[in-house]
């Protein structure tokens, strides 16, 4: 397990050799009241790079032990763990230079280029105030990105509405176990299946979801479901600048 958790702080750590214009995490970033250490200490190369979060069900909560049938359950009960130290984790966040988006709207700037950015809180948890997503974005801007923890259509079809060009989400962990030639088998919140990882169109805006790098300490199992972190190239639509 400690091997593990050192290869993927490696792994974090080598991105900034990625030289990206804008850092985006979605949340799930704790398993544990030990996690805020490891996480800023792998972000630490990304330090006065342009970024952007929001907080995840795991950030602000610890996992417990669970049935993992009860993912098939529509209508389970959640039931949190523990109170993790998250303000400890958006301290160290804003320390690197990162805007915290929770139910916020601001514009940054991300490779010389303005981008309008806006994120609510996690909506599984229905911390969300989506008012946030209702005013049209800024024509003047020519970028509008939107953040959710979870991947929920009702935050997903206000951001759209709105006119935001991408919604950036995590949560479903990409199914964790996927079957393949089937893919996910749940997604744990209300998008389909065939949504649970990668890009996708939601109306008309770009839509995706991060299969992330984690695990639940009680089920540290991925199946046919790589940890991934992505990397996005967004492009200009034609007549644009």
């Amino acid at each position: 397990m400690l091997a593990r958790q050192r290869r993927k702080r490696a792994f974090l750590r080598s991105l900034a050799a990625e030289r990206p214009d804008l850092v985006v995490t979605t949340g799930d970033n704790l398993a544990g009241p030990d996690g805020v250490a490891a996480m800023l200490d792998a972000m630490a190369p990304l330090r006065g790079v342009p970024g952007a979060f929001v907080l995840g069900s795991n950030d602000y909560y610890a996992p417990r032990p669970k049935n993992p049938l009860k993912y098939f359950w529509p209508k389970h009960k959640r039931v949190v763990g523990r109170p993790l130290p998250w303000r400890d984790l958006v301290d160290g966040f804003e320390d690197l230079g990162w805007t915290d988006l929770t139910n916020a709207r601001v514009v940054v700037v991300a490779g010389a280029r303005e981008v309008e950015v806006a994120g609510v809180d996690d909506p599984h948890l229905k911390r969300d105030r989506l008012a946030v997503a209702d005013p049209p974005v800024r024509a003047d801007v020519p970028l509008h990105i939107a953040l959710v923890h979870a991947p929920e259509p009702r935050a997903l079809d206000r951001f759209e509405r709105s006119g935001f060009d991408l919604v950036l989400c995590g949560h479903t962990h990409g199914g964790q176990l996927r079957i393949p030639g089937i893919g996910a088998l749940v997604t744990n919140c209300g998008i389909d299946r065939g949504r649970a990882r990668g890009l996708s169109r939601w109306g008309g805006a770009w839509l995706h979801v991060s299969a992330g790098l984690g695990t639940s300490p009680y089920a540290p199992v991925r199946f046919a479901c790589r940890p991934e972190a992505s990397l996005l190239t967004v492009t200009a639509r034609p007549g644009t600048r």
